[in-house]
């Protein structure tokens, strides 16, 4: 812009010189360079108009630029807010699921604690063998630390109806072994867990049996409740004889699974035998109502009979009526000739 001012001060001067010149002596060489000047004029005026034009395209399209870049920052705002707010969400929930992380840890390290306690871990297969039968069974069908005949009290008693002798579960299995076993270190320490197994097993099955299997009160065999899948897999495995000599003193092994098949059969033959009960009531209940329908069979038949029997009757009734209308009417139809005092005296009579 400065430099178009510089130009047409140039301009203005030297036209106002050539002016000067032409007044004081007439050229013709004059009149061509105003000429070439109004030319330069014109073409310094279409410049002037092309840089103006250009400027107004130029502060168009900033304007225009900056309307887009207003835009798009207020966009990226609006996600960067969003992203912002979801990473809230998600780290709320990282710190949730680390609450959760850590009272599952204090869980596990409670149910480490329970194992490690002989009391506690009885405790424990107590509970799993309590909800198992308590879920599947009605409450007047077992009773916990029931005392039998001899003073023994087994963890869980189950009757059936209709049948005297009880079944009898315990839950107080041998874990020590078991860890010893897991824990050991050498070939040497794994036999001496084996060993240590087995014996303790042998114990425990002895004394169920011992304790337990009363006759005519515990049914056989006896239930030995295994807390752990992972255990009962174990004596399957390593173990096949202590599994046979169980079954050998009237005791089965059981783990949780197999303690709740065997409680859901239990209660599948008891609602089998309820509905057999059942079933006959029903079949005495219908051969009383059939006997009632045949009485009302009858008794309909009868009053049947006294219906046709009335109809007869009004049927015989209704003839007479009949034949007594019929009379009525011709009876009606009669014309009665006129009383003698009403007839007109004739001439001559007295």
């Amino acid at each position: 812009m400065d430099t178009a001012l510089i130009i047409l001060a140039i301009a203005v001067v030297a036209a106002a010189a050539i002016v000067a010149l032409r007044r004081r002596a007439p050229d013709p060489r004059l009149d061509d360079v105003i000429r070439g000047q109004g030319s330069i004029t014109g073409q310094f005026q279409q410049t002037l108009d092309a840089q103006a034009r250009l400027q107004t395209m130029l502060a168009e399209r900033i304007e225009a630029l900056d309307k887009r870049l207003g835009e798009t920052l207020s966009a990226s705002a609006t996600q960067t807010a969003a992203t912002i707010s979801s990473i809230g969400e998600r780290l709320t929930v990282i710190d949730a699921a680390q609450k959760n992380i850590a009272a599952l840890s204090d869980r596990v390290v409670s149910l480490q604690e329970i194992l490690s306690d002989k009391q506690a871990r009885g405790a424990f297969g107590q509970d799993r063998m309590e909800d198992i039968v308590r879920d599947q069974l009605p409450p007047e069908l077992y009773d916990f630390q029931a005392t039998l005949s001899n003073d023994t009290r087994p963890d869980c008693v189950i009757r059936i109806p209709g049948m005297a002798a009880a079944i009898v579960i315990d839950a107080k299995f041998p874990l020590e072994a078991f860890e010893a076993l897991r824990l050991a270190p050498g070939e040497a320490e794994r036999k001496q867990a084996q060993a240590q197994l087995r014996a303790d097993m042998q114990k425990h099955i002895g004394d169920i049996a011992r304790k337990y299997l009363i006759p005519g009160e515990v049914q056989t065999p006896a239930l030995m409740f295994v807390p752990s899948e992972s255990i009962y897999a174990e004596l399957h495995a390593g173990f096949p004889e202590l599994m046979q000599r169980a079954r050998r003193a009237q005791v089965v092994i059981v783990s949780p699974h197999i303690l709740w098949l065997a409680v859901n059969t239990i209660r599948t033959l008891m609602r089998d035998a309820k509905m057999r009960e059942q079933a006959s009531a029903i079949q005495k209940e219908v051969g009383l109502l059939l006997k009632d329908v045949k009485l009302l069979e009858s008794r309909v038949g009868d009053l049947r009979k006294h219906f046709e029997k009335t109809s007869e009757d009004i049927a015989e009734i209704e003839k007479p009526m009949g034949r007594i209308a019929q009379r009525a009417g011709r009876i009606e139809a009669v014309e009665l000739s006129a009383p003698e005092a009403e007839k007109p005296l004739l001439p001559g009579a007295s």
